[in-house]
C-alpha cells in the first residue's frame, strides 16, 4: 500500500482545523499561515481525517487547561506530536497502515498500567451523569472484571496471557455494542456516513473485503468516542 494520503481540498482543510483550534482557544483565533500552514498542509496530504486531528487538539488543549495558571493561546505546532500519534493509532484500528509505518509506532506501555488507565477511565464513566445507561449498567461488571484481570497480568505469559487480552477484547466489545445499541437510527447512519467520508480517499487502495473491514472500525471509533468510551483491549 503507498504511503501517500488521499487528494484534499488543502485549503477547506486548513480552514477547518484553524476554526477548530480557534473555538478551543476560547475563540482566539491563531492563524494557520505560513510554517503553521506548511504544517498542516502535510497533515492533509498524508491523508489525516480531520476528526483525527480534532482530537488531537482537544488532547493538547485538555492538556494545558490542567495546568496551574493563565494559559495562553496554543498554536497548532503544539498539537503536532497528538496528531501523529492519533494518526497512527487511527491507521491501526481501520486496517489501512501503510508498510512503511510499522517502524515508526510508538512503544506501547504494559500491560498492567494499561488496565489501570481504564479502570480510572471507566469508573470516571460511571460516576457521571452524561454516561449513556446502555453503558453505565455494563460498567460495574466491566470494572470488575478488571480487577480480576489487573490481579493477574502482572505474571501472565504465554497461553495465560492471550486469554487476559482476548477477555479485554469481549468487554471492549460488550461496551462499544451497548453504546451502538442505544443510539437513534438517524444518528448511527450518521457514524456510518462519517466513518465512509474519513475513508474515501483510501477506497482506491483496499479491496472489498479490506474495504468493508476498514469502514466498520471506522465506524466502531466513532461510536465509541459518541460515548466518551476509552480502548478496552490492549492494543
Amino acid at each position: 500500500m503507498s504511503g501517500a494520503g488521499p487528494a484534499v481540498d488543502l485549503h477547506a482543510y486548513c480552514r477547518e482545523v484553524e476554526a477548530y483550534l480557534c473555538r478551543r482557544n476560547g475563540g482566539h483565533l491563531i492563524r494557520v499561515v505560513g510554517p503553521s500552514f506548511d504544517l498542516v498542509k502535510g497533515w492533509a496530504e498524508q491523508g489525516i481525517p480531520l476528526s483525527v486531528v480534532c482530537d488531537a487538539i482537544d488532547r493538547t488543549v485538555d492538556r494545558a487547561e490542567r495546568k496551574p495558571g493563565r494559559r495562553r493561546p496554543l498554536r497548532i505546532e503544539f498539537c503536532e506530536a497528538d496528531v501523529l500519534d492519533g494518526f497512527d493509532r487511527w491507521r491501526r484500528a481501520v486496517g489501512v497502515v501503510a508498510q512503511d509505518a510499522a517502524s515508526a509506532r510508538p512503544a506501547r506501555g504494559g500491560l498492567t498500567g494499561h488496565v489501570d488507565r481504564v479502570s480510572v477511565q471507566l469508573a470516571a464513566l460511571l460516576g457521571s451523569d452524561r454516561t449513556m445507561p446502555s453503558v453505565r449498567q455494563h460498567l460495574p461488571g466491566v470494572l470488575a472484571a478488571l480487577d480480576a484481570v489487573k490481579a493477574a497480568c502482572g505474571t501472565a505469559r504465554g497461553t495465560a496471557r492471550e486469554e487476559i487480552l482476548a477477555s479485554l477484547d469481549r468487554l471492549d466489545r460488550t461496551l462499544v455494542d451497548a453504546a451502538d445499541a442505544a443510539l437513534a437510527p438517524d444518528r448511527r447512519a450518521g457514524l456510518q456516513a462519517d466513518a465512509v467520508r474519513e475513508l474515501e480517499g483510501y477506497r482506491g487502495r483496499l479491496d472489498a473485503a479490506q474495504w468493508a473491514s476498514a469502514v466498520e472500525a471506522a465506524r466502531v471509533r466513532l461510536v465509541r468516542a459518541e460515548a466518551g468510551l476509552p480502548v478496552v483491549r490492549f492494543e
